[in-house]
């Protein structure tokens, strides 16, 4: 008994003893925690991040924009943006301006594989990491960020041929509406489809054109391909925004019940909008919020790597999901910005 209490006097004393450097941990925090956001901090805060999409104002690149400039701020970083509005011309000398500037991080949206390379290449050996969204170049840069654009086109083809491949009962007549020849979306994604739709006789390409990524040509393009096959099946579109015009066409004609009309794309209400008034039978999202928050880890990473740009090819594929009348609604369409 006499030990028991012995021991137990111990522990109270050493107990009491360790109560001021307790108190003093819990007012200043653990030494790992500090040690650790005082490298997080060292590394992000006051750097500059430059975005040049091909155009603002489209739900796409607005949504990039606004999760990677909200994340950017809370990290204590400059945000930078240029709007090239759809000019190829402009964004080439948007982008050799900010090179010029030498941001830290530059995110751009490629749109050809060639157009940008150079400066790109050169924005890297200047010591500006280089993050590629979505449609990359012929060049490699510090990151990608984006849909892998071979399986979204496998993806989008393997469903057209169970709806009109062999046994289906059906025509077998696909169009496909690309968007910018050039664009590595385009490339790829016509790639991954004639992989899937060639395996299967039943189906025949009858229009595989390009529409710029434009409605209103998509619609003209449709429409004449919906005259001159009305046992149309289906069409593929490779963005929302634009193959809701060959939606219309095909509305028009009287034929919206009869053609299934597919679509990809960032997910925006938009997109779900079209879906649930019957327009698309199925949109394949890439889901443009994720992307977003997949930039501000690339850039976290190159930047706290401190290696020198270029050193890293790193990649961050986004997983895509089917959208339909069943699921295109909540966390899967994200909000459009209220108008001012």
């Amino acid at each position: 008994m006499k030990m028991t209490k012995i021991w137990a006097f111990l522990f109270a004393g050493a107990a009491l003893a360790a109560l001021p450097m307790w108190a003093a941990a819990q007012e200043s925090g653990t030494k790992t925690a500090r040690e650790l956001r005082t490298s997080y901090d060292k590394a992000l805060q006051g750097k500059t991040i430059a975005y040049l999409p091909i155009a603002l104002g489209v739900p796409l690149s607005d949504e990039w924009g606004r999760v990677v400039k909200e994340e950017a701020e809370w990290r204590g970083m400059k945000f930078e943006v240029r709007d090239p509005n759809n000019n190829p011309a402009a964004m080439q000398q948007a982008l050799t301006a900010l090179v010029d500037q030498k941001p830290d991080v530059l995110i751009v949206q490629n749109p050809s594989v060639t157009l940008l390379m150079k400066d790109l290449k050169r924005a890297e050996q200047q010591g500006t990491h280089v993050i590629q969204i979505n449609m990359s170049s012929n060049y490699k840069s510090g990151a990608f960020v984006g849909a892998d654009w071979h399986e979204i086109g496998k993806l989008l083809a393997t469903d057209v041929v169970k709806q009109c491949g062999t046994g289906s009962g059906k025509s077998g007549k696909v169009q496909i509406v690309q968007g910018e020849l050039t664009a590595a979306a385009s490339v790829d994604q016509v790639g991954g489809i004639m992989e899937v739709l060639n395996k299967d006789s039943n189906i025949k390409v009858v229009s595989n054109q390009a529409a710029n990524w434009d409605a209103n040509t998509a619609l003209n393009v449709t429409a004449t391909v919906i005259q001159q096959h009305p046992d149309l099946c289906a069409s593929i579109g490779f963005w929302g925004i634009m193959e809701s015009g060959a939606a219309q066409a095909i509305k028009n004609a009287g034929k919206i019940d009869q053609v299934k009309v597919y679509a990809s794309g960032e997910g925006s209400q938009l997109d779900c909008d079209q879906v649930n008034s019957g327009n698309f039978y199925k949109f394949l999202s890439y889901k443009a919020t994720e992307q977003g928050h997949d930039l501000m880890m690339a850039a976290e990473t190159l930047l706290e790597s401190g290696e020198k740009p270029g050193t890293k090819n790193l990649e961050y594929y986004t997983q895509p999901i089917w959208l339909d009348k069943t699921n295109a609604k909540g966390a899967n369409c994200f909000a459009l910005p209220k108008k001012s």
